[in-house]
């Protein structure tokens, strides 16, 4: 397996090259480039299955890779290596973009390695990228990707209904449309959209969209039916913030 890195710093390729080499066995060749149009030509050359893609270089941003590529070129996955602020990193998560932020540590890396290796193929780079500078440029966030089975489906916040832990996976259902196993933890949503005001935690396995509630129910100690007919548990220690919320609505 081949893997490109990108980076106009000449320590930062070489340290994270030596890492590559002593963490991810499965990358038996690492290629490297000093800008984005360098890193091109490597691409159409060698057609690596990973490429490590810094954003902030000189002449071309990172994020501009899609400028320069077909569709059916981008058949590798991308795993962006930056120092970015905490609003970058929302981006890249709700947008089911991998990255690493710098200084790199080896656990990370391979971490994001073998998440790379699972998706080869049916990610969809070219709609996640579009995505990613949509939100960066906009500076406000509307959509989330959702990776699963077949790849990954991008929402709007408001067509979530509701979110259900299933191990370390999540179910998503979603208005109009099938309910969706998601290979995420439900913790990575709750610290991801709480922000957005849209949703109520209403127990330790449940993430809720207070625009489809449609019934609270006193009986049985209380608890929630959803728009999708699914009853949800409410937490004797939620109830009262609950309750709070729906007066407010």
């Amino acid at each position: 397996m081949k893997a490109i890195i990108i980076d106009d710093e000449r320590k930062a390729r070489n340290v994270l090259r030596i890492l590559v080499e002593e963490n991810c066995s499965k990358i038996t060749q690492v290629f490297q480039a000093e800008n984005l149009l360098e890193g091109i030509e490597l691409i159409k050359k060698e057609k690596p299955s990973i490429v490590f893609l810094d954003i902030e270089m000189p002449e071309h941003s990172g994020l501009e890779i899609l400028n320069f590529l077909e569709k059916e070129e981008l058949n590798f996955e991308i795993i962006f290596t930056t120092a970015y602020s905490e609003y970058a990193i929302q981006a890249f998560q709700l947008s089911a973009i991998d990255y690493i932020l710098k200084p790199i540590r080896p656990s990370q890396l391979k971490e994001s390695v073998d998440k790379a290796i699972d998706f080869i193929g049916k990610s969809q780079i070219n709609i996640k990228l579009d995505e990613l500078k949509k939100s960066l440029a906009s500076n406000s966030f509307s959509k989330i990707g959702l990776p699963y089975a077949d790849g990954i489906k991008f929402v709007d916040f408001k067509n979530i209904i509701m979110l259900e832990a299933d191990g370390m996976y999540t179910k998503v259902s979603i208005n109009n449309d099938k309910t969706i196993l998601v290979s995420k933890p439900l913790k990575f949503f709750t610290e991801i959209l709480q922000k957005t005001n849209l949703f109520f935690k209403p127990h330790r396995s449940y993430f809720i969209n207070l625009s489809y509630i449609k019934a609270y129910i006193k009986k049985d100690g209380g608890y929630i039916v959803m728009d999708n007919e699914k009853t949800v548990s409410l937490s004797k220690d939620k109830k009262e913030g609950f309750l709070y919320i729906m007066q407010s609505v």
